[in-house]
């Protein structure tokens, strides 16, 4: 297996989602081509997480190497029972496009999201690629901190 990379981020982007997924693709075809990362890992979530898997399917169509790995906190229905229906039909095309699924539990429950991104870090053995606020509390933060005591070099894709 080559190097792999997980992505971590809010599910509310404060910017225009079309520039960060331009700024977002040219980091992560250099990071195909330059140092070799072929496995990226997403965690299904709105917002950056769904961004970020789309720019790896599109990457994959000039880099055949690339593959997407989903890590899902709970069941298809649980996780997406509130998205309004533009963000069911993408979690439905990225999840058909997907290398490969994992569920980190089978029913939603109160652990199963920072469950879900121990295990995209575990999976991870170069790089965490993150959308993260630094003045939030949050669930990406932990992920962060998570990466940089297991020695992922982190790219945070914030700006303010």
């Amino acid at each position: 297996m080559g190097k792999s990379a997980c992505f971590t981020g809010h599910r509310e982007i404060s910017e225009n989602p079309k520039k960060l997924s331009q700024r977002l693709y040219p980091i992560l075809e250099k990071l195909v081509t330059d140092e070799k990362v072929t496995d990226f890992y997403a965690g299904g979530a709105v917002g950056f997480d769904t961004i970020a898997a789309m720019n790896v399917l599109r990457l994959r169509s000039d880099h055949p190497e690339v593959k997407l790995h989903l890590v899902l906190p709970c069941s298809n229905e649980e996780q997406t029972k509130n998205w309004n229906p533009t963000q069911k039909y993408d979690f439905k095309n990225i999840l058909a496009r997907a290398d490969s699924v994992e569920y980190t539990s089978e029913h939603y429950h109160s652990r199963c999201m920072s469950i879900r991104n121990a295990r995209l870090v575990e999976n991870a053995s170069d790089y965490c690629i993150c959308y993260l606020d630094p003045a939030h509390r949050s669930g990406t933060a932990q992920t962060v901190e998570l990466s940089r005591k297991k020695g992922l070099k982190v790219i945070n894709l914030f700006e303010k």
